[in-house]
């Protein structure tokens, strides 16, 4: 497949922007976080396996609504109602796939694009080569009483109390609360600072990510507060990487027990690696990507 950016227009109408870096038989399809997120920390991520020894095509894109790709009218309640679900964007996936012309491929998410991992390996698995599951847990319970521990470990009893005021209050908008934010980011998020992506805006579609996050990455008030696909890992039968940082906001322990719990998996984590550990610690994150993937095609998994 050709290098470069291709327009893809989904059966919907919509259209979403891809792109494809590297060469070889290998292919890894890209999902990016929020949601309403972007693909950018998997820009590198073909020079980052070759330098591992290992030559891949790495396909990404932005998911509808995101940056690049087409912005539904988040103001039309039919709109949101198809488009803001786990349906919608799992079938997504499914579309890009058969797009780009796909098949027995890896399948790599973060954060929420791990999530839609998750749920594509139980329902599409029979098109994957392998699952990468970065930085997401199975159960949105784990995140959020990680969460609390580690703002009451990074906060003083004053800042959290105020935050805590502020999300009863719904009171997101103001220069305390956002500073506090971003101290917490700096610390669980993008660790690796000043942040290696930067725009002169932000790029986040809020109104997506609003309605399945919330404000910010410390506080869920959105669709994501019912994650729960425990009872699914089994059904996740490819061999599966689980991957998060040492130092983020999700939980090593729900890590650990997701490998335990997916038939086929195993579970690394990023030294010094926050939410964004491929772009925090990119040596050590690609070395886990690399050989997992290296394992798969041995037939040594």
């Amino acid at each position: 497949m050709k290098t470069g950016t291709k327009i893809i227009t989904l059966e919907n109408g919509y259209h979403l922007w891809t792109n494809t870096q590297g060469t070889g038989d290998i292919h890894l399809l890209a999902l990016h976080g929020g949601p309403g997120g972007t693909h950018e920390y998997w820009e590198d991520t073909a020079q980052q396996l070759q330098k591992q020894g290992l030559n891949v095509q790495v396909h990404m894109y932005d998911q509808l609504g995101s940056w690049y790709s087409d912005t539904p009218d988040w103001d039309d309640p039919a709109v949101a109602n198809n488009i803001e679900t786990y349906d919608y964007y799992v079938d997504e996936v499914e579309e890009v796939r058969q797009k780009l012309g796909l098949d027995n491929f890896y399948l790599i998410g973060q954060s929420w694009g791990g999530a839609l991992v998750q749920l594509y390996a139980a329902k599409y698995g029979d098109h994957l080569k392998g699952a990468i599951i970065s930085s997401m847990v199975d159960r949105i319970s784990d995140y959020t009483d990680h969460l609390a521990q580690i703002r009451k470990e990074a906060l003083t009893p004053d800042e959290l109390a105020y935050m805590q005021k502020c999300e009863a209050e719904n009171n997101y908008d103001n220069d305390r609360y956002q500073a506090l934010v971003t101290r917490l980011n700096e610390q669980y998020v993008d660790r690796k600072q000043p942040a290696a992506i930067a725009h002169l805006v932000d790029t986040m579609s809020v109104p997506l990510y609003n309605a399945f996050q919330g404000d910010n990455e410390f506080v869920i008030t959105g669709k994501l507060k019912d994650w729960n696909f425990t009872d699914h890992l089994k059904d996740i039968q490819v061999p599966t990487l689980v991957t998060f940082g040492e130092h983020e906001t999700m939980p090593l322990a729900t890590g650990k027990r997701m490998a335990q719990m997916i038939p086929n998996a195993r579970f690394a984590s990023t030294p010094n690696g926050g939410h964004h550990h491929m772009i925090d610690n990119a040596p050590v994150y690609y070395d886990h990507l690399a050989s997992f993937i290296r394992d798969v095609e041995n037939n040594q998994f």
